[in-house]
């Protein structure tokens, strides 16, 4: 297997791992303990929490794909009712809490893959990847299970940094990425539109401007070249995090070890299929 094709191979399994901070309940329980109120204000001051207190500028440049006013509902607000400091204590331990409930032996398979993840973090190249460098410098849980769920994180984040600069250099803004993406992948594209806050009018015209570069049709259905372009650039989001992995000597043991952690998240059935993340099924 090349390099790139680990990296994917990696995202497809690091994911769901780090994905039951959306979809457990444990985690939303936590938001709400720790004072954030509502689920996407959990959402955005959880995950936004490594990089401090920050206006909703760096959370709108970060994420990508929300509108702006669907961030600025939630911050900075979320800090007013949550310190980060107190967000990012509540949300490892909540997910760890979810890994274990849903995986019996997630412990041992922490204790046995950390050392490396955490090798892998600490050499992966930060340039221009805000919120993989915000995560990679907090200091590790001591619980093993929390650790776990930290360095997943960080190289969630890292892909995600690289996959957001190459759809900027494609000239696709948070609508448009997110239609490419709907009409290629199968999700419905209605969703993505709701709980990324885009109004209709905003939605049409983001799809007109999909169908003047040729990208989709009138229809909305993704076009050969709409789904060539989409196809580069998951190949280049896998070329931008693939030098990360290359401390790994044994890339099927790793990949092998966290297999069932993220094959027992995906078949709990808490996280749906299609889901916003693009996140496929493990296949075999």
């Amino acid at each position: 297997m090349d390099d790139h094709a680990f990296a994917r191979s990696m995202w497809t399994v690091v994911e769901p791992v780090h994905v039951v901070t959306y979809f457990s309940a444990e985690c939303a329980a936590a938001n709400k303990e720790v004072g954030l109120r509502g689920f996407w204000m959990g959402y955005f001051g959880s995950r936004g929490a490594p990089l401090g207190p920050v206006g909703p500028g760096v959370i709108e440049a970060t994420f990508h794909g929300f509108h702006p006013a669907k961030v600025r509902r939630a911050v900075p607000d979320a800090w007013s009712f949550a310190a980060p400091e107190a967000i990012l204590r509540a949300r490892s331990a909540a997910a760890a809490t979810a890994l274990r409930r849903l995986h019996g032996d997630v412990e041992k398979v922490a204790e046995q893959v950390n050392p490396l993840l955490a090798r892998i973090v600490a050499d992966a190249d930060a340039t221009g990847r805000t919120l993989f460098a915000a995560n990679r410098d907090l200091t590790p849980p001591d619980d093993p299970v929390e650790a776990l769920w930290q360095h997943a994180t960080s190289l969630r984040e890292h892909r995600g940094d690289g996959h957001v600069a190459v759809l900027t250099a494609e000239g696709l803004g948070g609508a448009e990425s997110n239609i490419l993406a709907a009409a290629v992948r199968g999700t419905p594209a209605q969703w993505l539109k709701d709980s990324r806050g885009w109004s209709d009018e905003e939605w049409a015209a983001a799809a007109g401007n999909l169908v003047r570069r040729g990208l989709v049709d009138e229809n909305g259905e993704a076009t050969d070249e709409g789904r060539a372009l989409r196809e580069a650039i998951e190949d280049r989001t896998n070329a931008l995090a693939a030098p990360a992995y290359r401390v790994v000597e044994n890339p099927a043991e790793l990949f092998g070890a966290l297999r069932p952690v993220a094959r027992a998240v995906i078949d709990s059935g808490e996280l749906p299929f299609p889901n916003p993340i693009g996140l496929p099924r493990l296949s075999g």
